[in-house]
């Protein structure tokens, strides 16, 4: 039918324009987040972008919920605000005629959802905490970078360069602030490079500098002048720890049915069932009544989507706790909410079938 095919057009038009707002906003919230966490050295500079990549994959199913969630919304309450959907009630078309291209439409998105969020996302975690191992495992000449204090791992050490070569990897005008053995010592050196021994190991090699040593509160200090000056770096090993139930294929949470493992199955296996629900739930807020505000069904809708999300966050973390049984736990939400999805439609749809009092006749 007519109205189908304007829907649907309509709805992929809109969620392909909320999509790309959506990603976009969460991406540079993320980005700004990480640009602060490589300001401070928890991590080098160029490991951002990578980082940023496998965090978009992560969001992606829950982006592409709330896509679907708003597109739907939003179609059909303009349909109401222009009064489009007045045209189509008289013509025949009732509030369950639209539950048809709206099923059409979330159905292949559902199905791309629970994809990501059973295949992709997983392996994104996964990826993500492997680089982060492996950026702890640098050694701490990595993280150098020119007119920035950069503070050791173990908190025991400050250093400053002024500039760093491109071409040679020599660093001019550094300083260095260490503690051993209860003693302040501070550097300063015109020129500095890093040399590799042939046994593997690496040092900071400073030429034409001094060092001032002396322990806190006494006047006693002594002052070294050297041409040539190595301090070891040393490499921090990788820690072996285990991985998060996060970045776990959905094969081994089926393999492992512990309770952690089925709650976060449980949550990949909701975010596409929430996507449809939702869909359908959008039907019957899209109304919009032009006496009243035009922004109020916009309050309950994303009212209805936070207590939906929050609900699905405690039924996994119940699951996860051993307070739920997974099988209960896996449905009870959604059935929760599209018992109330129907009981809207149904509100609705008895709105506009409300038998209308027969007109007074004159004379």
């Amino acid at each position: 039918m007519i109205f189908r095919r304007v829907l649907l057009r309509e709805l992929f038009v809109s969620a392909c324009a909320i999509c790309a707002v959506l990603l976009g906003i969460m991406v540079t919230t993320q980005f700004i987040r990480l640009l602060g966490k490589a300001a401070s050295g928890e991590f080098a500079a160029d490991a951002v972008l990578a980082i940023l990549g496998f965090t978009a994959l992560n969001l992606l199913p829950v982006v592409l919920s709330l896509t679907l969630f708003i597109a739907v919304l939003g179609c059909l309450t303009r349909a109401w605000r222009d009064s489009e959907m007045v045209v189509w009630t008289a013509s025949g078309v009732s509030p369950m005629s639209w539950a048809t291209p709206v099923l059409m439409f979330s159905l292949p998105m559902a199905f791309v959802i629970g994809a990501l969020s059973l295949g992709l996302a997983p392996w994104a975690n996964q990826k993500s905490e492997e680089f982060r191992r492996q950026l702890e495992s640098r050694d701490e000449s990595a993280s150098v970078a020119a007119g920035v204090f950069r503070e050791s791992r173990g908190g025991d050490r400050v250093f400053f360069v002024e500039s760093v070569s491109r071409e040679d990897a020599s660093v001019t005008n550094v300083f260095v602030h260490s503690v051993q053995n209860q003693r302040l010592g501070s550097m300063v050196a015109r020129k500095g490079f890093l040399q590799t021994r042939e046994n593997g190991d690496r040092f900071l090699v400073l030429q034409d500098g001094r060092r001032y040593e002396g322990v806190p509160g006494s006047a006693e200090f002594r002052v070294t002048v050297f041409e040539r000056y190595a301090i070891r770096i040393e490499t921090a090993e990788a820690k072996a720890s285990s991985r998060p139930t996060k970045a776990l294929p959905t094969s081994e949470l089926l393999a492992n049915p512990v309770p952690a493992h089925l709650a976060e199955f449980t949550w990949r296996c909701g975010l596409p069932l929430m996507a449809v629900v939702l869909s359908l739930a959008a039907i019957p807020l899209s109304y919009v009544n032009p006496r009243m505000g035009r922004s109020l069904n916009y309050v309950f809708a994303i009212t209805l989507y936070m207590f939906y999300s929050n609900m699905l966050s405690i039924a996994q973390a119940w699951i996860a706790q051993g307070r739920l049984a997974p099988l209960i736990g896996f449905w009870v939400v959604h059935a929760l909410m599209l018992a109330l999805t129907g009981l809207l439609m149904w509100r609705r749809v008895s709105a506009l079938s409300w038998p209308r009092l027969p007109a007074l006749r004159r004379g």
